[in-house]
Order: C-alpha cells, then sequence, then structure tokens
C-alpha cells in the first residue's frame, strides 16, 4: 500500500474514522518516535485548503522538542527574576552607603556608612600636604588647616553617599566611576598670611588691614595693615585644588614674592565694615503663629557674618554663612518659641460669674519647618532688609477650666480692715495699716495668694533713696507681687487707727502678728484678695 493511504477501520460506520499505515513505513521512520502511533483523522484535516504533509509533519514533531523550549522559558524567567531581585536588593544595600564605582581619594569607597566614609575623610585630611619652596631655598610643609582651607567633613560624606544617585541603574553599577572631591573653602588670607608668616622676616611682612566683630563695641572694627613683601599664591591655591580633588598626599609648589603698598587697603577694609555693621542693625523677627516673638541678637547675627579677603586682588566681600544660620533655626529656635500647653484657670463666683484668671491660658507650640524660615533669614540680611517672619507650628489650644472661690479676703483701703469669707460667709474681720498714700498705696484690683514665708528678711527702698531692711518679718502671705499681709510689729499704732496717711506702708498690708498668722494658717494658696475701697486722708478710728 502507498505512503500516506487512508484505510477505514470501520469502512462503512458513519463517521468513519481512520489512520496512517505506518507499517508500510516501517523502515523509514523513526521506530522510537513512531512506532504503533496512531493520529485521528479529524487532527491532520486539511479542509481542502492546506497541506496534509505539513500538518502530519506537526503532529508527528517529536515531544522532547517542546520540552526543551518550555525549560528554556523557564530558565530565562528564573535569571530575570533573579535579576529584578538583586537589583532591588542591591539598591536598597546601599541607598545609606557610598555606591560602587564611587571613589574618593583615588581609591574605592563602595559600601562604606556615614560613619565609616567620615573616618575615611578624616584619614585623608590628615595626610594631606602641600610642600611650599621659594627662590631662596626655605622650604615648609603645611596641612591644609594651616593653609586657611576648611573642610566641611560632614558635606564632603553626604556627597560620597549622594553620588550617583540619578539613575538607580547607573547607581549600582560598578563599571560606571564617579570621583568625589572634599567639600572645603579656602581663605586667601588666611593662607597668605600664613605663608608670610612663615617665609617673610617680620620687618618686611606686608599686612592686610582685616575687620573683626569687637565684643565690647558691638560692632564690626578695621585693623589697618602696611605695606611690605607678599607672597604670590597662584601655584599654591593650584596645588591646593588638586589636593581637595585627591587628598591624601602631599602635593609641592613653588612661590615668589611682590613687594606692595597694602595687600588691602584700609579704605576697603572701612567699606566692609560698614557693610558688616548694617547687618547687625537689621531687625530679624520670628513669630511661632500664636503669641510668641523672637528677634535675632545681633552678636547672633555677627556670628553668621562672613567676611572673605582676597590679598590678590585687594578686596573684602561681606556673607553670611548659610549653613550655621540654618543650623541655629534648627537647633535653637524651638527653644525661643516653643510653648507648652497651660490651661487656663478663671476663679468664678457662686453664680458662676468669672472673678479674674488665676492662671492665663498658654497654646501648646511646636514649631516646624525650620528650613524654609533659615532660608528667609539669609535672603533677608544677603538683601540687607529687616523682615518680619512667621515659622511653621502645630499649635495645640488651651483647654479654660473654672475654680469656685471659696476663701476671700477683702481689704477695705476706706475701713482699713481685711474680712475672710468662706462660702460668701464672714469667718474673721481684722484691723489693718494699708500701704501709704501717695505712691506706695496698696493696689486695688483682683489677687490671689501665691507664695508664703513663716519669716523673711525684707529690703527696699525708702523715698529719699535710702535702703532699709527688715529682718525677722513673720507670717507673709504675698498676693501681688511684693504686696502682701504680714506681721508689723513696729506699725502698732498705725494698725490700731487706721491710718495709712501718716503710719502707711511700702505697699504691704501691715498686721497684728496673731491676725497675720491666722491669715497664714487658714487662708491656703489661691484664696482670692480683693483690695477695694477709696484711699482715706486721715486715720479711720
Amino acid at each position: 500500500m502507498p505512503r500516506n493511504t487512508r484505510v477505514p477501520v470501520q469502512p462503512d460506520a458513519p463517521g468513519d474514522i481512520w489512520k496512517t499505515n505506518l507499517a508500510a513505513d516501517a523502515a523509514d521512520v523513526n521506530d522510537d518516535t513512531l512506532s504503533g502511533m496512531e493520529i485521528p483523522l479529524y487532527a491532520i484535516s486539511d479542509a481542502g485548503n492546506g497541506n496534509a504533509d505539513d500538518e502530519m509533519a506537526t503532529a508527528l514533531r517529536p515531544p522532547h522538542k517542546r520540552l526543551w523550549l518550555r525549560i528554556l522559558l523557564i530558565v530565562f524567567a528564573v535569571l530575570a527574576a533573579a535579576a529584578v531581585a538583586a537589583f532591588f536588593t542591591a539598591r536598597w544595600y546601599y541607598q545609606d552607603k557610598a555606591a560602587p564605582g564611587v571613589m574618593f581619594a583615588g581609591a574605592s569607597v563602595a559600601g562604606q556608612n556615614s560613619e565609616q566614609l567620615a573616618a575615611t575623610v578624616k584619614s585623608a585630611v590628615e595626610n594631606t600636604k602641600i610642600t611650599v619652596t621659594d627662590s631662596q631655598g626655605n622650604t615648609i610643609t603645611a596641612s591644609l588647616k594651616d593653609l586657611g582651607v576648611n573642610v566641611n567633613q560632614k558635606q564632603t560624606v553626604s556627597a560620597l553617599i549622594a553620588a550617583k544617585d540619578g539613575n538607580p541603574f547607573v547607581r549600582i553599577n560598578p563599571f560606571s566611576k564617579q570621583n568625589v572631591k572634599l567639600a572645603a573653602t579656602t581663605d586667601k588670607l588666611a593662607l597668605s598670611q600664613y605663608l608670610t608668616g612663615k617665609l617673610i622676616p617680620n620687618d618686611s611682612q606686608a599686612i592686610a588691614s582685616t575687620i573683626a566683630y569687637d565684643q565690647t563695641s558691638q560692632k564690626f572694627t578695621v585693623t589697618v595693615g602696611r605695606g611690605g613683601q607678599a607672597p604670590v599664591t597662584d601655584n599654591v591655591v593650584k596645588a591646593i585644588d588638586q589636593a581637595l580633588d585627591t587628598p591624601g598626599t602631599t602635593r609641592t609648589a613653588s612661590i615668589t614674592y611682590t613687594q606692595t603698598d597694602m595687600p588691602i587697603s584700609e579704605a576697603a577694609a572701612t567699606t566692609a565694615a560698614d557693610q558688616a555693621n548694617a547687618g547687625l542693625g537689621l531687625s530679624i523677627t520670628i513669630n511661632n503663629g500664636d503669641a510668641t516673638t523672637y528677634k535675632i541678637p545681633a552678636a547672633t547675627i555677627a556670628s553668621w557674618t562672613v567676611t572673605t579677603a582676597d590679598p590678590a586682588k585687594g578686596t573684602i566681600a561681606v556673607s553670611y554663612n548659610k549653613q550655621a544660620i540654618s543650623d541655629y533655626m534648627n537647633g535653637e529656635l524651638g527653644n525661643h518659641l516653643n510653648q507648652t500647653k497651660t490651661n487656663q484657670v478663671d476663679l468664678v463666683d457662686t453664680s458662676g460669674n468669672v472673678i479674674m484668671t488665676r492662671t492665663k491660658g498658654v497654646n501648646g507650640v511646636a514649631i516646624k519647618d525650620t528650613a524654609t524660615v533659615a532660608d528667609q533669614v539669609y535672603s533677608a540680611l544677603s538683601a540687607n532688609r529687616s523682615a518680619t517672619l512667621t515659622v511653621a507650628s502645630d499649635v495645640t489650644k488651651f483647654d479654660t477650666e473654672q475654680q469656685k472661690v471659696t476663701w476671700k479676703i477683702v481689704v477695705d483701703r476706706s475701713k482699713q480692715t481685711a474680712t475672710v469669707y468662706n462660702n460668701d460667709q464672714v469667718v474673721q474681720t481684722f484691723n489693718v495699716c494699708t500701704g501709704k498714700t501717695g505712691k506706695h498705696e496698696t493696689t486695688p484690683g483682683n489677687y490671689f495668694i501665691y507664695l508664703k514665708y513663716q519669716v523673711q528678711d525684707m529690703r527696699g527702698t525708702n523715698d529719699d533713696g535710702s535702703q532699709y531692711l527688715s529682718k525677722g518679718v513673720k507670717w507673709v502671705s504675698y498676693f501681688n507681687g511684693g504686696q502682701g499681709f504680714h506681721t508689723a510689729g513696729w506699725n502698732a499704732a498705725g494698725i490700731a487707727s487706721g491710718d495709712p496717711t501718716g503710719h502707711g506702708s511700702h505697699g504691704c498690708v501691715n498686721m497684728n502678728e496673731a491676725d497675720a498668722k491666722w491669715i497664714y494658717d487658714n487662708c491656703p494658696d489661691g484664696t482670692l484678695v480683693q483690695v477695694v475701697g477709696a484711699q482715706p486722708t486721715a486715720p479711720v478710728r
């Protein structure tokens, strides 16, 4: 029978099922793959427009080829998942560390955290030296600090951690390199002064005019310089710049000298001092959005003032240290503007009417976002203008409590008596002598007892300017600043006659000892004191 002849198994049955005669081709096919294989006709049908041989070949494709395809797809999927996991793991690991490929001082610092980087930076700075020589054979080796270089270690560490931070794929790629230099500024005046002092004889040195803040006068003053010999520092500045790019080694530089009238003139220094003093006169006031304001002291503004002198150009520029302002706002401003919440306490009578406020309410305030107000302060100072600013804050409103008055003392100046009430019932009435008519009168108003002493030495000033001392005054109960009830054995006549005009005190309520002790013993802190009545012009008893 020819190949691919279709033979019905049951020719007369409806829906005949056909099979391929495999026996006829046994010599031409792989026995392992095709032996005994039966393929139903509906799997090979060409519907009159297909190629039966192609469909047959597809149907007869070896199973192991499809298996390998699936295995390859699984392997690729696993590798892709592993790559994604590795990417996110690396990104997480290096989020607070120097990334792969970050270089400092000629070496990789990948994987170092902030503490380790700080130690690395410190070591590099300590090992960085500049050897300076002149044509006369003089040689000195100096540190960066000696040469007026101020290294910002914190900023350098931050730059190392933030390096390569723009693209997350580039950040963790070790083949992408980025060198980070030392964050530093060079004070060219300090550089010139150091080299002058080390290499030029004292009587030949050129001295620049300078300015500085004087604590006594509380302003910037000028120190006038003089002419003489000065170093030309260009080569040293270049060596410093190279050292900042790649610290940790010793570099060399040669210098020459020049004759100058004065590296920085008195006029240039005076102009700079005037500008700095103008900054001290600015009013920079910050409020907390509630009830407290704080004016930046002039001495603090002086501490932020930066003078940048360049002897080679003969200039002094005045500016402000933005980082110092930010640090101050972050660390100090809260001490002046934060408020502790204090609930208000109102004293009320039996009908609930408010008599007075015993404790004034204070809202709780916690300032925040000091960075914004720091920028505003910096901008105001840089523009030489005063400013009233508000720092952002969280405000917690105080509550109000009412406290019913039970104990009350009414001091009646017109009668020169002190009457004690408990729940509006008279308990005791005492003869007293209040403050002397004129400048020492006991002040009318509502108060409360807030402080007591069994015995106290009292000091004060007489009308003639002399000082008085009353030692061992007993049973003192203060209610209004320095005004209070106390024993006054020296003023028995004034108490008996009720004569504040002739025998009045310096403002206190003079009492007999037993009466003052009774108030001390029976009227607690918080007792309401009401001073009422007109001041008499003569004895009332």
